[in-house]
């Protein structure tokens, strides 16, 4: 049986991946995507993005076999935490 804080439709795999996040404005931030569900993630970054707020998501592949991963994302919450800057992303539409 899974403890409360786990009950999720998706379990998160911690990826710490290079991401790169494009806003609305066309402004793109790199980052470390540090884990991923089927529903959504959590990026560190080094700026604040206002909450819902849609952002298009590359995290490229390790290796060349494979394709990048892309999405449209929604901030559902944004967190300092020192320098660093915690998302939360609800993953709306993965593009490939």
């Amino acid at each position: 049986m899974r403890d409360y804080s786990e009950k999720r439709d998706y379990h998160r795999m911690r990826v710490d991946s290079a991401v790169e996040i494009t806003d609305e404005n066309g402004i793109r931030t790199n980052g470390i995507c540090r884990d991923l569900s089927g529903s959504g993630m959590q990026v560190v970054v080094d700026r604040v993005f206002d909450e819902g707020m849609e952002l298009d998501v590359l995290i490229p592949p390790a290796d060349e076999q494979f394709p990048p991963f892309e999405a449209a994302c929604k901030v559902l919450r944004c967190e300092t935490d020192g320098d660093e800057v915690l998302l939360g992303l609800s993953i709306q539409k993965v593009k490939r």
